[in-house]
Parts: C-alpha cells; sequence; structure tokens
C-alpha cells in the first residue's frame, strides 16, 4: 500500500516537483534528438541537405524560446524580434573579422563574440525597452517592428574599415578615406565577410540547453512569477506592489539577449553576413512568431517542437516541387487548429485529467 503524503514538506520530497519535471522533459527530448541526429550524421545516413539544416533549426529555436518570454511569458505583442538578432550577429561577427588573426584560440574568440552580441543586443533592449514598453498592444506591435526595419537600415548604409591609423566609419564607401593596404569590414549592404565558420550542430545544441535552462528557471522564479502576474491582470499585480517598469524591462532584456546569441550562432555559420528581409527583416520576425503562437503562448516545449518542424518542413517537402508551400501552409492551418480549436483544448485536457487520473489509482 502506498504512502499518503499529507504535509506540503512530505509533498515537496516525495519527488521533483511537476514544473521541474516537465522542464527536465523538455530537456531529455531535445538531447534524445541531438544524440539521434549526431548518429546519423557520424554514420553518414543523414543526407548533406539535411544536415545543413542542423544549425539553422538550433537558433531558430533559441529566437522563438526567447521571443515566447515576451509573448508568451510577459504578454507582449513584439514583432521587431530579428533586430535583435541582427545587432548580436554583426557586432559578434565583427570582432571575430577583427581578431580573426591574433586569436589563436578559435573557441575562445567564439565565446568573447558570443558575449559581445548577447551584451550587444541587451543595451539595445534595455534602451528600446524603456520608451517601447510604456505602450500596449498594436502600438507596442508597430514600434517594435519599426525598430527591425531601423536597425537593418542602418547596418546597409555603414561603412567601417580599418587601416593603421584605426578605424574609420562613414555612411558613405567613398567617405571612409582607407589608406593603402586598409581593409573594408563592413561593407554596406554587401555586409560582413570572412567570418570564421565556428558553428556546428554542437554548439548550437549547447546553446538551445543552455536558453531552456535560463528560461525554464527564470518562469519558476519569483522574478518570473511577477512578470506573468502582470500577463494575467497588471492592475491586481500593481496593487500588491509588483514593480511593473522593472520585471517588463527584465523580461524584454533578457529576451533580446537571448536572441543576440542566435544571432550570432546565425552569424558564424555563414561566410558572408547580410541584412535583408529574408533573414533580418519583417518576414524572419513573422515567421519567429509563428512558431510561438502555433507550439503554444507561454509553453517552452510547444515553442522548441513547432521551430525545429516549422523549420524543416519547407526541406522535407523539396520533393514535391511546386507544392511544396501549399502542403507547408495546409500544415500550419492545421496546427493552428489543433493548438487553439476548442474542441482540442477540451480533449487535451479531458486527456490530462485521465492520466493523472490513472497515476493516482497506481500510486
Amino acid at each position: 500500500m502506498a504512502k499518503k503524503i499529507n504535509s506540503p514538506l512530505e509533498k515537496k520530497s516525495a519527488g521533483l516537483r511537476p514544473v521541474t519535471k516537465k522542464n527536465l522533459v523538455t530537456l531529455g527530448i531535445v538531447t534524445v534528438f541531438y544524440v539521434l541526429f549526431q548518429t546519423l550524421s557520424s554514420l553518414g545516413v543523414l543526407k548533406n541537405a539535411y544536415q545543413s539544416l542542423l544549425v539553422p533549426i538550433c537558433y531558430s529555436v533559441i529566437m522563438a524560446v526567447s521571443l515566447n518570454l515576451v509573448v508568451g511569458v510577459l504578454g507582449e505583442l513584439s514583432i521587431g524580434h530579428a533586430g535583435f538578432m541582427c545587432v548580436g550577429a554583426y557586432c559578434g561577427a565583427f570582432f571575430s573579422v577583427v581578431t580573426k588573426n591574433s586569436f589563436e584560440i578559435g573557441w575562445l574568440r567564439f565565446l568573447i563574440a558570443m558575449i559581445i552580441g548577447a551584451v550587444a543586443a541587451a543595451i539595445a533592449g534595455f534602451l528600446i525597452g524603456i520608451p517601447v514598453l510604456r505602450l500596449k498592444g498594436d502600438y507596442l506591435a508597430i514600434v517594435t517592428l519599426a525598430f527591425g526595419e531601423i536597425i537593418k537600415s542602418v547596418v546597409n548604409v555603414l561603412y567601417i574599415g580599418r587601416d593603421d591609423a584605426g578605424f574609420h566609419i562613414a555612411m558613405d564607401s567613398a567617405k571612409v578615406g582607407l589608406q593603402e593596404g586598409g581593409v573594408m569590414i563592413l561593407n554596406g549592404p554587401q555586409g560582413i565577410t570572412g567570418t570564421p565558420r565556428n558553428s556546428n550542430f554542437t554548439v548550437g545544441f549547447i546553446l538551445v540547453m543552455l536558453t531552456l535552462i535560463i528560461v525554464t528557471n527564470l518562469m519558476d522564479s519569483r522574478t518570473g512569477r511577477a512578470v506573468m502576474s502582470l500577463r494575467d491582470n497588471r492592475i491586481a499585480a500593481e496593487s500588491i506592489g509588483v514593480n511593473v517598469t522593472k520585471y517588463k524591462l527584465t523580461a524584454f532584456v533578457i529576451s533580446a539577449a537571448i536572441a543576440g546569441v542566435a544571432g550570432v550562432l546565425y552569424a558564424h555559420n555563414l561566410n558572408a553576413l547580410t541584412a535583408n528581409t529574408n533573414n533580418f527583416g519583417y518576414n524572419m520576425s513573422i515567421m519567429i512568431l509563428v512558431y510561438v503562437v502555433l507550439g503554444g503562448l507561454g509553453s517552452i516545449r510547444g515553442s522548441v517542437i513547432a521551430a525545429a518542424l516549422l523549420y524543416s518542413l519547407p526541406e522535407i517537402f523539396r520533393g514535391v516541387g511546386q507544392y511544396r508551400m501549399l502542403l507547408y501552409a495546409i500544415v500550419l492551418i492545421v496546427m493552428m487548429i489543433v493548438n487553439n480549436g476548442a474542441f482540442f483544448v477540451q480533449y487535451k485536457e479531458k486527456l490530462k485529467h485521465r492520466i493523472r487520473g490513472g497515476r493516482k489509482e497506481a500510486a
């Protein structure tokens, strides 16, 4: 006969908290898939086309989880998240290119570039968040969208060169004024070329795990509960002394810093880094938001699964030719109905209750 647990202390000592178990399951799923795909890749079973998707899937997952912190946990609509990724990507790539010949240890240079990208994106998030987070709803979405487009436009007109006299910055390539032997590092719309390709699937997996640990522990902490209270009822949260500006800004800055890390991972997976509509513009911000919405607002595991699945679908459907994007759209619609349809939501709740009831009877 199973021992009956009465006191809260006994309940706590009897096992892990449900939230902790849920987080461990998410980390376990990611680890299993990493081991599986790493094994398939080492055995040569995985095609090159699918191997090339592994790192992009990792930074897409990181972006989706970080955006979920703002949209799902904080409850604010942000559609300029690709702008923070752009800041991290360019700052990290700039550092790596400048120090490529002076740093003999590649992983150390990459680690420092990662820190620089995260800090730069966090600073951008702080500066943008102070005025932006005073807005709500559509106004907040419009301003964050404008921020993302402004960042993309700025890096496309910025020229930075280096010679014996130091760095030269201008908004026109003709005005950089490099001496003989000088090198252009950031070349406007042509971006940054020659970035060391330090990104790989293992690095991406480690960063995904760190992101999940940071975000899930934040959600389980006092700060996370304060942030979620603002989402549920701001007036009630204020009435019990929750500092609205502090906690909203904290979530926004952490989300921006994680997006900066994803940007560094992205930049070091390419030989040439450029900013256009497809990678750092409106389209990418909307796609990351789609991952979050279809995965479930506030559901970290859902963001991981949705980002990995939806990013890989176009390549999976490549064999059907012109019907590829049609099938992709159908999958999006089906996922939206399953995740948000009243019938399916009720069915999932009933299924959870049955599973929990079966566990209680077994105990």
